[in-house]
């Protein structure tokens, strides 16, 4: 009888977001999208939001592959990339504290700032057809009715597609079952991220996110830059604002002269272990 490898993995976190973490710097996994499915279960794996694999890249320091929990994968993670900076720093993997990462979204460049890590998460792409989503031109405050309910949706994509609603009670609105529904509709071809938001001043927002295959997260960062963008575009906040989520907060800067999104915010190791693959 064959004997079961054992493979290390890390548990991880930003703001709640949690993450398990894989190396693949030696050669490929094999079927990660089962492999997600699996270690991401809260209660016969690891549990986690999403499954991040570390890679070589030709083009960067080094490669990001990301995961959701339902096996799916995403084309980039703004929390997890954070993760994975702390990661190969504590590792001895690299001495640098600014490097780049080769995601499917593209390049971006990473700076270790002591606690915090800060993210270029470049420019947000705002017509439809570039989120994706099936309908023309830029997509602020359009009126959208979902099962018997109306919304104001603003739309735009940070790497990955993201749709922002603003509402005043967040805290007990029921994002579990407008979160699947929007995730889901006709408009958005590779279903979507959903967030919530309330503004609390120019310069502070409160959010909750249902995030497109791992349902509603404690934070996410690529959505803290879409509210981010979005809130300047509804007049709502300035360019730079605090994004505070069940997790924890982060920090969205929108750059006045290179139009890219900054996001900075802390990320840490929980625990490490071996995986019977």
């Amino acid at each position: 009888m064959a004997t079961a490898k054992k493979f290390p993995f890390v548990k991880m976190q930003a703001i709640g977001n949690d993450y398990v973490v894989l190396e693949a710097l030696k050669g490929p996994i094999a079927n990660p999208n089962h492999l997600a499915k699996r270690l991401c279960n809260r209660r016969t794996g690891v549990g986690a939001d999403q499954m991040l694999i570390l890679t070589k890249s030709r083009k960067a320091d080094f490669g990001m592959k990301t995961f959701n929990a339902d096996g799916s994968e995403a084309e980039m993670c703004g929390n997890g990339i954070r993760c994975l900076a702390r990661y190969v720093r504590e590792h001895g993997i690299t001495v640098k504290k600014e490097m780049v990462f080769e995601t499917l979204s593209g390049l971006k460049p990473i700076k270790i700032l002591g606690k915090q890590i800060q993210v270029d998460m470049g420019e947000p792409l705002m017509k439809g057809k570039e989120i994706p989503v099936n309908l023309s031109g830029r997509i602020v405050n359009r009126p959208l009715k979902i099962d018997a309910k109306d919304f104001r949706i603003t739309c735009l994509s940070v790497g990955n597609p993201h749709c922002v609603i603003f509402h005043e009670a967040i805290r007990e609105f029921p994002v579990e079952r407008y979160g699947s529904l929007l995730e889901n509709y006709h408009l958005f071809p590779k279903r979507v991220n959903v967030s919530f938001v309330n503004i609390l001043a120019r310069n502070e927002v409160e959010a909750r996110v249902w995030e497109r295959g791992a349902g509603e997260t404690l934070g996410c960062g690529s959505a803290a830059c879409a509210i981010g963008v979005a809130s300047v575009l509804n007049g709502f906040t300035d360019r730079s604002v605090v994004v505070v989520m069940p997790g924890g907060k982060v920090s969205v800067e929108w750059n006045a002269k290179d139009n890219h999104i900054y996001l900075t915010g802390p990320a840490e190791e929980v625990f490490r272990g071996e995986l019977k693959l």
